[in-house]
């Protein structure tokens, strides 16, 4: 019996994914990023579950932005996991177009869409990714207090709703003993191909008990 896995957030977890969702099978228009990295790694691996899965990050969306199209891209799909990534644009779009999310709202939001999935699809595991940044690039000084406490939003979240928890932030500072920051992460935000391959294997590692 075949099991489905929807990755859910913004940019980072688009990574080129295709949109045309109406023409796509699972496994198709994963575009290059951790998803992309996970679903390859996965069937290789564990063929007798025959995976699909399912991209439906969207490049800038925000917290609020997933619940608008949560029932759509999230429930209708019917996940066995489902894994989600949401935060730095919350920040990013407060800087650049004064449309962020501020905390307690990211917090309220993404807490509705536990709840939502829990009611309408009890039986789905859930995986959190903490959100993330590294002080280069796009990113200013203002946002690291706000991330930080997104990511404590995230990680209570998780203990809250008994789900996966995936350290990102500490993952990646401590993959800066291996490698400079710009090997990690293009712009202090969207990860490199190393970046992406970092999280892959995180999330694989964390996802564990679940499969």
């Amino acid at each position: 019996m075949s099991k489905v896995i929807v990755f859910q957030g913004d940019s980072i977890t688009d990574a080129g994914a295709n949109k045309d969702y109406a023409n796509l099978k699972a496994n198709e228009g994963m575009g290059i990023g951790y998803p992309f990295l996970t679903m390859a790694a996965l069937r290789l691996a564990e063929p007798e579950k025959d995976w699909q899965m399912y991209n439906r990050g969207i490049s800038g969306h925000r917290v609020v932005d997933l619940y608008a199209r949560w029932k759509r891209d999230a429930l209708n799909l019917k996940p066995d996991i489902l894994s989600i990534l949401i935060g730095v644009n919350d920040t990013w779009h407060e800087s650049a177009f004064q449309n962020g999310v501020e905390v307690p709202r990211y917090a309220k939001f993404y807490r509705m869409l536990l709840e939502w999935t829990r009611e309408v699809c009890p039986n789905t595991k859930l995986v959190l990714l903490e959100p993330f940044v590294l002080p280069f690039g796009a990113v200013l000084p203002n946002w690291l207090p706000e991330m930080d406490e997104r990511r404590a939003v995230v990680k209570e979240l998780a203990k809250e709703f008994d789900t996966v928890f995936i350290p990102l932030q500490s993952i990646l500072n401590d993959a800066l003993k291996r490698a400079p920051q710009e090997y990690w992460l293009k712009d202090g935000v969207h990860p490199t191909t190393a970046g992406h391959a970092l999280f892959s294997q995180a999330w694989i590692e964390a996802t564990k008990g679940i499969r």
